[in-house]
């Protein structure tokens, strides 16, 4: 089996393209993984612990890398033995790219993008649907979180959002991105088959004819672990949505937000 990677910003549609890719019958796609975590555990034993310290550092090293590698691919062969390919979907591969390298080169990670104005828009809606549930980011004696704009600015510098922004830029410096596939929601909501063939190319796999009007939810994750923002259900047919930011948070934010992170805005192309 081929292990393949998501590694996308929130709220921009990693779930559906997993479900998307799951149609093909020699794909297997995970909800969001812990894998990386697994390994990233293992790192800090091996990093630690004296009984590694204490031997040659070069073959303990290689040692690791091969336990990752061999650890990785049996995880996989235990999910889904029948299987050609996995992709496994976190937001953390992307900027672990070289780390992953050493274990599979050249790995393919797949990115989905997606106008950051309406990844606020996303999470704005989510909390004013949930307002009948404490959430941490809000407190009124202190008067934090208690408005559009300062919840904007927290979720602009905290995870997941402002983290995994952090980690795109630092990709994007590191020149990381050359080998990532980014594809933008936008795109893949109004061109789905041109999108899927861009990522079939890149993952040099034989192309396969998606129905994006019967989208079956074959990923299962418990929403209620991840908070009012954990919603991963998908709608059965992809379709166009159309942005509401400044319906929603108004036009200054949206321009504060397009001003603030105008670098990403250039970077993917998206327009004022």
């Amino acid at each position: 089996m081929k292990i393949f990677y998501q590694s996308s910003l929130p709220r921009s549609g990693s779930t559906l393209l997993q479900n998307i890719i799951g149609q093909n019958p020699d794909f297997y796609v995970s909800p969001t993984s812990g894998l990386l975590e697994l390994i990233f555990a293992a790192r800090g034993n091996y990093t630690n612990s004296p009984e590694f310290k204490a031997q040659d550092q070069e073959k303990m090293k290689n040692a690791y890398i091969s336990f990752c590698r061999e650890g990785m691919n049996g995880y996989y062969t235990s999910l889904a033995p029948e299987k050609l390919y996995a992709v496994d979907k976190s937001r953390g591969w992307g900027i672990h790219y070289e780390f992953l390298s050493s274990i599979f080169p050249n790995p393919k990670i797949i990115c989905i993008v997606r106008d950051l104005r309406d990844i606020i828009t996303s999470m704005e809606k989510k909390f004013r649907q949930n307002e009948h549930l404490h959430d941490p980011i809000v407190e009124h004696n202190s008067m934090r979180g208690t408005s559009t704009y300062k919840r904007t600015e927290a979720w602009l510098n905290s995870p997941p959002i402002g983290l995994a922004l952090e980690r795109l830029s630092e990709i994007i410096r590191r020149g990381i991105d050359k080998n990532i596939c980014f594809i933008k929601f936008e795109d893949l909501c109004k061109n789905p088959d041109t999108e899927m063939k861009k990522i079939y190319s890149y993952l040099d796999v034989p192309y396969y004819q998606h129905d994006f009007n019967n989208i079956e939810q074959i990923t299962v994750e418990d929403d209620s672990i991840y908070g009012i923002y954990g919603d991963h259900n998908i709608k059965k047919k992809l379709e166009i949505i159309h942005s509401k930011h400044r319906e929603i948070l108004g036009k200054d934010i949206s321009d504060w937000i397009w001003n603030g992170q105008k670098w990403f805005f250039d970077y993917f192309g998206y327009s004022y």
